[in-house]
């Protein structure tokens, strides 16, 4: 009987064995790569196995005829291959593509440094980096100056980028254009931005290649998106040693809204007085500054609304070059209203809708007078002195409204398309003279994210204008190409065209004589980025066409000028070799040559560096509560030129290079309580080695005499007490610093 069950139980066994498909194989990704682990099974059944450490796998099925092998592995897409069981051994080969995935894909960076972004692991400089960067005031722009790409002028406001001039960089909030983001200034005095870096969460400086949602910005794009709901109401004070201010944030229970409001008194005064001026100030520089906000989430988005309204009124005197006996007293009052509503909401099915809406009125008031040594108006009977006496008054308004649609057509590619309008309104008294200039832009434009894998990825996009004061349209494509090279690092291609109308300046005389300026992009560049460290590396390469010249004895202007801008950039910032320490490099090298205004020829512009670096460094103490901010910046001499009319055309009568540019900025923010308050002290200082700075050079009438072109003081002393009820800011600015 044993032997019976004996030789039954193995004839059942033989016969089971020979039922069974052998199913075998291996498995890898579209590279080649083993992707060991992955899930290998019938569909529909519990036969299957893991693949080992090779790739391999190998499992036995009792299923028949046929059948299909669905194998997964995470960050893949599945795959399946049918077969047909037959007792025969079965080879399959499996290679599974890649997942598409917004932490792992590729991103296309179109030549700019993103901060805000935290998913992509990506941040360059947050609201925190700029009010903590040496010797930067809590000035955006200033901040910005530390990144490759900006130069480093002291004479007059704006982000000078790759060559290009300061008009030629626009700032965006939200989606809009920003047509006054600086405070009025006086000639050859820089002023600061109107903003402060706590109004947003996300900045995008873009120093060329930027998308095709954005225009009329020749070189480059600050693009800045503010802060949705708040996490805490909050009351906040603050008080220094040139401005007091108050303000308070209201966030309802449900965290579905929020409102708040600000105001800012800035009167140099008491600093003059201490901190003595170049120029004789006949009314000590003041500003008022108020802004207002609410926001509302919505069903699937928010609705954001920024007001803001700044009044300033100042007046200096300095001797005038062509004789010192006299003077020029000029004197400025402003008032700036700015106002933005956004509008973004998920409209399901893979729809986004952004909307946007702008007004903004700058109006200048803008004297000067030649004066005597007892500061009396005179006169002279020198045209070339009496000129300098004028009066403008200048009101620039512009309205705008932008919608823009994204759809996700696959994966995580999305299309978006959209069209905005501005009209400007801009209307200059001159000496009693008026002058109107009105304009309609319009514009259209559409472009695709497309990722193709996870290592490969392409933004293609067009944008059109149409400007009713010059009657001309343009039409710009602009596409970029990025390829991961290995983990937190990639490789991109851009190109690029942009257009931008001319100055109101040169518009109100020649308007139906001109066309757009034009700038072609080309670039590559190198990220490697993660966690702790940032390195990137950018060769550029730019085309200036039809830029603005002066035809000379007419005062008129024409598109006869041109350029170029070449050049490579570097930037390096570490936050883990040395513990406690954050420290960023950038370096700068520029070739640039430009035929516009009154350039006889293609020369370098007077805002143009050829070598340019900073070193930032920030240095948190947790004992003793306290931030130390070092900022050193360097430029090698710009150039500066006497240009002059002979024989009617400009001629070159003098030129050269100022010194080299040295500044050492240093801050110290040290975190406390005061009155039941979360409170930072803060105090700061500019160019702390007091290093000579000159910026170019103006000269006489006749060409025989120059003057250097200086700050209005060698250095800027700051400090100040923030104070917040309800909200501590101290651990965010502990933790940016660890």
């Amino acid at each position: 009987m044993t032997k019976l069950f004996t030789t039954i139980a193995f004839s059942i066994a033989v016969f089971a064995a020979s039922a069974q498909t052998k199913i075998t194989g291996k498995i890898t990704d579209t590279k080649g790569r083993i992707l060991p682990g992955a899930s290998v099974t019938i569909k529909n059944s519990y036969d299957g196995a893991n693949a080992d450490s090779l790739g391999n796998f190998s499992f036995k099925t009792f299923e028949k005829d046929s059948q299909v092998v669905v194998v997964t592995v995470l960050g893949y897409k599945d795959a399946e291959q049918p077969i047909f069981c037959n007792k025969a051994d079965v080879n399959l080969s499996f290679s599974l593509k890649e997942k598409l995935d917004e932490l792992k894909a590729v991103t296309v960076t179109a030549g700019s440094f993103e901060a805000g972004d935290k998913k992509r692991a990506a941040t360059v400089l947050s609201s925190l980096d700029v009010v903590t960067t040496g010797g930067a005031n809590a000035d955006i722009t200033s901040a910005i100056k530390t990144l490759p790409g900006a130069q480093q002028i002291g004479e007059q406001e704006g982000l000078f980028v790759r060559g290009g001039a300061g008009y030629e960089t626009k700032q965006f909030i939200d989606g809009t254009v920003v047509n006054n983001p600086f405070n009025a200034s006086a000639p050859d005095i820089a002023s600061r931005g109107r903003f402060s870096p706590f109004l947003f969460k996300g900045t995008v400086f873009s120093t060329g290649g930027y998308s095709a949602v954005y225009g009329q910005a020749l070189s480059s794009a600050l693009i800045l998106e503010s802060i949705d709901i708040p996490d805490k109401t909050q009351v906040s004070a603050s008080i220094s040693s040139v401005f007091i201010g108050a303000g308070a944030q209201q966030v309802a229970e449900d965290k579905k809204s929020s409102w708040g409001i600000n105001y800012g008194y800035t009167n140099l005064l008491p600093y003059f007085a201490i901190v003595k001026q170049k120029p004789d100030y006949f009314h000590i520089p003041e500003f008022h500054n108020v802004d207002a906000n609410f926001r509302i989430k919505t069903k699937q988005g928010i609705i954001k609304f920024y007001t803001a309204y700044g009044a300033t009124n100042f007046g200096l005197r300095r001797p005038n070059i062509d004789n010192p006996v006299l003077k020029n007293a000029f004197g400025l009052k402003n008032y700036n209203l700015y106002n933005n509503l956004s509008w973004r909401e998920s409209l399901g099915n893979g729809w986004k809708l952004n909307v946007g809406l702008g007004y903004s009125t700058n109006k200048d008031i803008l004297s000067q007078q030649i004066q005597n040594a007892n500061n009396v108006p005179t006169t002279t009977n020198q045209p070339w002195i009496d000129g300098l006496n004028f009066d403008i008054n200048a009101i620039q308004d512009l309205t705008q409204a932008k919608v823009v649609l994204d759809k996700r057509i696959s994966g995580i590619s999305v299309i978006r398309f959209g069209a905005e309008n501005w009209y400007a309104v801009n209307k200059s008294t001159v000496n009693k003279t008026p002058f109107v200039l009105k304009d309609n832009l319009t514009s259209a434009f559409a472009e695709a994210d497309l990722y193709i894998t996870n290592d490969i990825a392409a933004k293609m996009g067009v944008r059109s204008e149409y400007s009713s004061v010059i009657q001309k349209a343009n039409v710009a494509p602009r596409m970029s190409v990025a390829y991961k090279t290995g983990k937190n690092a990639q490789m991109s291609l851009i190109y690029g065209e942009f257009f931008q109308k001319p100055e109101n300046n040169n518009l109100f005389t020649s308007a139906t004589n001109l066309g757009y300026v034009r700038a072609s992009h080309y670039m590559m560049n190198y990220i490697r980025n993660s966690n702790d460290r940032n390195f990137r590396v950018e060769a550029y390469y730019k085309k200036y066409h039809d830029l603005i010249t002066n035809i000379p004895s007419t005062g008129l202007f024409e598109n006869g000028g041109s350029g170029y801008a070449k050049g490579i950039e570097l930037f390096w910032r570490d936050r883990k070799t040395v513990k406690g320490v954050d420290y960023w490099i950038s370096y700068s090298y520029l070739d640039t040559k430009r035929k516009f205004n009154n350039y006889p020829t293609q020369l370098t512009p007077t805002f143009g560096a050829a070598h340019t670096a900073s070193l930032v460094v920030k240095r948190y103490v947790p004992s003793i509560n306290t931030g130390f901010n070092f900022t050193y910046s360097f430029a090698t001499g710009r150039p500066y030129y006497n240009i002059q009319q002979q024989a009617g055309k400009y001629v070159v009568a003098d030129e050269g290079r100022t010194i080299a540019y040295n500044n050492l900025g240093f801050s110290l923010n040290y975190l406390t309580t005061i009155a039941k308050s979360y409170a930072v002290i803060v105090a700061s200082v500019t160019n702390v080695f007091n290093s000579k700075q000159i910026f170019g050079y103006s000269y006489t009438y006749d060409g025989s005499r120059k003057e250097a072109i200086v700050p209005p003081a060698p250095q800027f002393f700051f400090i100040g007490a923030f104070l917040s009820w309800g909200v501590d800011r101290r651990q965010d600015a502990i933790n940016n610093n660890l």
